[in-house]
């Protein structure tokens, strides 16, 4: 399981990139989407406004406890674990990146709203590949710590 990050806004984004992000759910900068290992070929065409890498598991349990959203934007508290027969948020976790849970049928927003990450981004900026020391494309699990400095 792969998690996406959009980076960049839409001024001078191509029409089909910007097609891309409607079909991912990344509407807004500083949204994250959960993303399957099929839909990568969708985030590589999209690399120059977004940052991705694979989620771990702590990192997903604390994402679903701090920032998901039910319908009607409420929270999901301890009543939601208990009503889908779940012990903790490391056990959804853990279910949703083996890929036997998925969030939709939780009835959870697939979209995390995050705020702006502590420090900003890397060192060269949102306009350079991560590789470079920017902020942009795949960053294998570095993604992590850039959501914990978001969340």
């Amino acid at each position: 399981m792969y998690a996406a990050i959009r980076v960049r806004g839409s001024v001078k984004m191509a029409p089909d990139a910007k097609k891309t992000m409607q079909l991912l759910g990344m509407d807004r900068v500083n949204h994250l989407v959960l993303v399957k290992q099929s839909q990568i070929p969708m985030l590589q065409k999209v690399r120059s406004f977004t940052t991705f890498g694979e989620i771990g598991e702590e990192t997903l349990a604390l994402l679903l406890e701090k920032r998901a959203r039910l319908a009607g934007n409420k929270k999901p508290g301890e009543k939601f674990l208990k009503e889908n027969k779940l012990g903790s948020w490391k056990e959804l976790a853990k279910q949703i990146i083996e890929g036997k849970l998925i969030l939709e049928k939780l009835s959870i927003k697939p979209v995390f709203r995050l705020g702006p990450p502590k420090k900003g981004y890397e060192r060269a900026g949102i306009k350079k590949p991560y590789s470079i020391g920017g902020a942009l494309g795949y960053r294998a699990s570095d993604i992590n710590k850039l959501v914990l400095r978001m969340i």
